[in-house]
């Protein structure tokens, strides 16, 4: 299965245009962003659990990374209500659940085979932020092929002001400005390298995650 699986094209997915599809578990549905592979594929997505749902204890070959959108999403290691940051390194396996419900933002088989971070982050916690290049930042991760934050910018303000070496978005709160109209909370960017001057933050400002660094040059994976 490939979708958006040419990384050396813009892709985005609309938050109001989700289209859900059943997992094969019970009870846990998903928005696939992109995707290569079947079911065990390389995949980023939007995944809902129904209250009281779970997925079977499952590793992670290649690593899986969670921003917990919505609800609270739980494994055998602690429960993690909206605003968590996971990042569980390959090789390692939980057995997921939400007692409640939960909308969480997934990454799978994306990370280098050598990471071995565990990482857990209360991005609600004042705390975990900073200003960083006159942005107010909170940094999750940082390796040698990739950088992942939450960035918040003022009303007007641009996401981009020098070229970038290929970007991935995830708009948490507020409104994007783009060539082609306003995007909305739950929408979903992947941007190629290149100068990006038209992206600026809606009249209300925005709360965003961002990856960088981590996309092919050319082509897909």
């Amino acid at each position: 299965m490939l979708i958006n699986a040419d990384f050396s094209r813009r892709a985005v997915v609309a938050g109001d245009q989700y289209h859900w599809t059943a997992s094969p578990q019970e009870g846990v549905e998903r928005v696939m962003l992109d995707r290569v592979g079947r079911e065990k594929a390389r995949a980023t997505s939007i995944v809902r659990y129904a209250p009281n749902s779970h997925f079977p204890r499952h590793e992670h070959p290649g690593g899986e990374e969670i921003l917990v959108l919505s609800g609270t999403f739980s494994d055998e290691d602690g429960h993690y209500p909206a605003g968590w940051y996971l990042r569980n390194p390959p090789g390692s396996s939980h057995q997921p659940f939400s007692d409640e419900g939960s909308t969480i933002f997934v990454k799978l088989r994306q990370m280098d085979s050598d990471e071995d971070s565990r990482v857990r982050i209360d991005t609600r916690d004042p705390q975990a932020w900073q200003q960083r290049d006159g942005r107010n930042t909170c940094p999750l991760y940082s390796g040698l092929r990739e950088i992942v934050s939450l960035q918040k910018l003022k009303p007007g303000e641009s996401l981009f002001t020098t070229p970038v070496d290929g970007a991935e978005l995830l708009i948490l709160e507020g409104e994007l400005v783009s060539e082609g109209g306003p995007l909305g909370q739950g929408s979903w960017l992947r941007l190629p390298a290149g100068e990006y001057p038209a992206l600026a933050a809606g009249p209300q400002g925005i709360t965003y995650y961002l990856k960088t660094g981590h996309l092919p040059e050319t082509g897909s994976v």
